[in-house]
């Protein structure tokens, strides 16, 4: 078989087997590879990069659903104390967003660089004994009926085949997996010729992120919080190819343009050009390889949605692909990855690129509508409501079959639990959690009729007088529940359609 690059993949004889192998060591790379080592599932990620934490990063925001979810990851609280959190989101002109009434722990959006969050989910992912290949190139793959087959090419130009049941692709907007499995990745560019620049100031910003839009020109100034900032900059007059030289007395003229000064910009470390693309591959799921993150999809970075969207992904993945290798769920649950988030991705590029839009409007209509927007959101309740939920990302539920209760596929609030500890605390053994009300059993241990799940399962009550039975999924979303006391006939079919039948060895 030849892989996508010409080189050829032998088949025959991988020399390594793995449960799933993750192409890319990004953000959503790392959570998922944590997540599948901790949970003991084999998983080998590629990094065509050296082993190092680039410092180059675009991602600055880690919004409430994606520290809700890192902190059911036991690494909130550190990089909450590394941060900035700020309490209100600029998007443009006089339009932003008031965080303080988000309804989660984290009220505010943590102003922190996408490396600080690589660093913490590669430790992680290393402790819980993920295996890492850096300076190695996927060289194409090919599936069957029972894995998948991946080409390899190591720092020595050295060619390797390896075998593993699942491949994810989580290898950027450039994704070599979703080439390999034939997937388009239809869309357009939304603005070209955006400058980037690391820099340090003369002056300090008032705002601990800055960023406006006047006129023809676009800036945003983020801090690394090693004395450098990050500026973005566009300049609708000055359209030229990504490869056409960028000085520093360029990116001082935008953000003068833009924010009024320059703020003594000075002894820039690093400046480049991109194009900001809006761009979704139709399917998340092809056969037995799944895209993430950015190889998934990609939009524009205003409201500090990518890396936020991408993480999202993985934990919506890695339990399910979890739950199938360890012969608890029927591959079909591998399905519902493409039913939950291909709306949700489709959403964020909605969203995103109608920020990017009306944050550049020039015509008198587009202008009108930018006012109407900043009106309706910052005086009308529900749209406010509405727009926060959304970028940060609280707001988004899943598909939920006709008949079920309402919460069903909503995402669950970190509540107190009887015994003092929260949920998200008891969501860190990756397992589902089931609520009981207070003055109930929560069926520990299980009498004969319900079966034990011991490994798939952690009982708790709720700390206040609420009588909802509650079966949340690892990931932080409800999968059951019942507002009545259930039968235990009724709570073992949601237990065992969810955690799947328990060991016969445990049945009585």
């Amino acid at each position: 078989m030849t892989g996508t690059n010409g080189n050829p993949i032998d088949t025959t004889g991988p020399t390594d087997h793995t449960g799933v192998i993750v192409v890319g060591s990004g953000p959503t790379g790392l959570l998922l590879a944590g997540d599948l080592a901790t949970a003991g599932i084999p998983v080998t990620v590629l990094e065509k990069r050296p082993r190092k934490i680039s410092n180059l990063s675009r991602a600055f925001a880690l919004h409430a659903r994606s520290l809700e979810q890192l902190d059911a990851r036991g690494l909130a609280d550190e990089l909450e104390a590394t941060g900035r959190p700020l309490d209100r989101l600029r998007l443009f002109g006089r339009l932003s967003i008031d965080l303080t009434a988000l309804p989660s722990r984290f009220n505010h959006v943590l102003v922190l660089p996408q490396y600080e969050v690589e660093k913490a989910l590669a430790r992680r992912a290393v402790e819980a004994g993920a295996g890492f290949r850096y300076d190695t190139e996927m060289t194409g793959l090919v599936q069957d009926a029972d894995g998948v087959t991946v080409g390899t090419r190591g720092p020595d130009g050295r060619t390797e085949s390896l075998r593993a049941a699942y491949v994810v692709g989580a290898d950027g907007m450039r994704s070599a997996v979703r080439g390999a499995i034939g997937l388009p990745f239809p869309g357009k560019s939304v603005i070209r010729s955006v400058v980037l620049a690391d820099v340090q100031l003369a002056e300090q910003p008032d705002e601990l992120l800055t960023v406006s839009a006047v006129g023809d020109a676009f800036a945003f100034l983020a801090p690394f919080g090693d004395g450098y900032y990050r500026v973005i900059g566009w300049h609708r007059g000055h359209d030229v190819p990504d490869t056409e030289p960028l000085d520093l007395a360029e990116v001082k003229e935008i953000t003068r343009l833009a924010l009024g000064r320059d703020y003594g910009m000075h002894d820039a470390r690093w400046m480049s050009r991109f194009h900001s693309d809006e761009r979704q591959a139709p399917a998340y799921r092809v056969g037995r390889v799944f895209l993430a993150g950015d190889a998934a999809h990609v939009h524009t970075p205003a409201g500090g949605q990518g890396m936020n969207t991408g993480l999202q992904d993985a934990a919506n993945l890695s339990w399910k692909l979890v739950s199938v290798l360890a012969g608890h769920a029927d591959p079909a649950l591998l399905d519902t990855y493409q039913s939950e988030r291909h709306p949700v991705g489709k959403a964020v590029l909605r969203s995103s690129g109608g920020l990017v839009r009306l944050a550049m409007a020039k015509r008198p209509w587009t202008r009108a509508a930018r006012a109407g927007l900043t009106g309706l959101v910052s005086h009308v309740g529900p749209a406010r409501r509405k727009a926060t939920a959304q970028v940060t990302g609280i707001g988004y539920r899943y598909p939920a079959p006709r008949g079920t209760h309402p919460l069903t596929g909503t995402r669950v609030p970190d509540v107190r639990l009887a015994d003092g500890s929260r949920l998200y605390e008891a969501l860190r053994d990756g397992r589902f959690v089931l609520i009981t009300p207070a003055h109930e059993p929560a069926h520990e241990p299980f009498s004969p009729e319900l079966p034990p799940h011991p490994d798939r399962l952690t009982t708790a009550h709720w700390a206040s007088t609420r009588r909802t039975t509650l079966l949340v999924r690892p990931d932080g979303y409800a999968a059951w529940a019942s507002d009545t006391a259930p039968d235990p006939g009724a709570l073992r079919s949601a237990l065992t359609a969810h955690l799947g039948p328990a060991p016969a060895r445990q049945l009585h």
